[in-house]
């Protein structure tokens, strides 16, 4: 089988043959029968990583296809809100400053939770405005309950759902309403999986559309760089993120600028869901890090640090790398990103290297969260978890259980 191909072009089959060629952690999972591997609980979580650059490219054409009535669904917008509960807020955040920059109007990422309980109170001011709803399954009480009360008390906003489960009730109850427009995603997206993988990283790529309406092209260009990279990423960085992930912490920093983030938001929520909360985990910008959460890196934590592309911010977050190491704290870092400079890690670090490409910071926070999704996962099975559902005792669900919803009185 050539390589020269992206591994998004080839079928689910040949890209876990590719694995079991490159790859030796992933070989000695999936060599295990099908019905073994369900029976250890990562049969659908490790295929749900790897189909991601595939996924992507469906993603990138069924957005394209819906462009004419995005067009006149963002005309003329003040304001744009990004509405989201647990990780589908951060895949709302990730995409945020590319929104930003690109419509040269206010973009907030707010949580659904957040709506429900402030109602109007937590949208921004200026109208007309919309409110994109992002949900895997769409059946979570805030993702219904949000849309219904703003709908309620605004009922001129504009609505957007982004959704992987053409079943949930995101996607059906609003369908027939004029000022709400629904967008369900490929099926293969609807990860069965507790924790949110491929699920995530797609819908952040749907709402990247929105930024570049007007140039399709370089949104296509986008995403098939991002498939690549994801690509490569996984067939050449598993076996090293797993070797990581067996290291002796308890703690996970997540560090990242910007967008990144907001990456580094996900990842350590997906770190904290794959162990069932056993290995801490807690996020912050660079310069942030240095004001008190500096002293919660131990000798036992991790920290996966996110580096910048731009110049300026990168020389930023060099500067409390190097910190980190002359106070010599922490067990280990993780440095990800392009062109690491060589003389940055120390001998113990692990170095994840994106290819060299022309994408911006605003583009990379999908491959930040596939290098946090890739750790969690192999951190799961080290800690006998199963990372199809690693809440043992039912503490969290694929689905957030439902609950009453309290409206407002009139």
């Amino acid at each position: 089988m050539s390589t020269q191909l992206p591994w998004s072009a080839y079928s689910e089959e040949d890209r876990l043959s590719q694995l079991l060629q490159s790859q030796g952690e992933a070989r000695a999972l999936l060599e295990r029968k099908d019905e073994d591997q369900r029976k250890r609980g990562y049969f659908h979580t490790l295929r749900e990583l790897c189909q991601q650059p595939a996924t992507w490219l469906r993603t990138a054409e069924t957005m394209q296809e819906h462009a004419a009535q995005l067009i006149r669904l963002t005309a003329g917008l003040s304001c744009l809100t990004l509405s989201g509960s647990g990780s589908s807020e951060y895949a709302g955040d990730c995409v945020r400053l590319a929104l930003h920059k690109n419509l040269g109007i206010n973009v907030q990422a707010v949580a659904s939770g957040a709506l429900l309980t402030q109602g109007t109170n937590a949208l921004q001011v200026g109208r007309p405005s919309l409110m994109v709803s992002l949900a895997r399954s769409g059946d979570s009480p805030e993702s219904v309950g949000a849309l219904s009360l703003i709908r309620l008390l605004e009922p001129d906003m504009r609505h957007l759902v982004l959704t992987c489960n053409r079943r949930g009730r995101l996607a059906h109850e609003f369908h027939a309403d004029p000022n709400v427009r629904v967008i369900v995603l490929d099926e293969a997206t609807n990860d069965r999986s507790l924790v949110m993988t491929s699920s995530f990283t797609n819908m952040v790529l749907a709402a990247r559309f929105l930024g570049l309406l007007a140039n399709p092209a370089l949104y296509s260009t986008i995403v098939n760089a991002l498939a690549h990279a994801a690509s490569d990423l996984l067939l050449n960085e598993m076996d090293a993120l797993a070797q990581a992930s067996r290291k002796q912490f308890r703690r996970v920093m997540f560090l990242g600028s910007g967008s990144h983030l907001a990456a580094a938001r996900e990842a350590s929520l997906k770190m904290l869901e794959m162990t069932a909360g056993r290995v801490v985990t807690g996020c912050e910008t660079y310069l942030g890090l240095r004001h008190g959460p500096m002293s919660s890196v131990h000798d036992d934590t991790l920290v996966v640090c996110f580096l910048a592309v731009d110049p300026t911010v990168r020389a930023y977050e060099v500067d409390v790398v190097r910190e980190l190491e002359r106070k010599q704290l922490g067990l280990l870092r993780i440095l990800v990103g392009q062109e690491v400079p060589k003389d940055l890690p120390t001998p113990q670090d692990v170095v994840i290297s994106y290819p060299d490409t022309s994408l911006a910071d605003e583009d990379l926070p999908v491959l930040d969260v596939v290098v946090g999704q890739v750790l969690g996962f192999f951190r799961c099975l080290q800690e006998g978890l199963r990372p199809d559902s690693p809440s043992e005792n039912g503490v969290i669900h694929r689905v957030v259980e439902a609950f009453h919803l309290h409206l407002p009185r009139t």
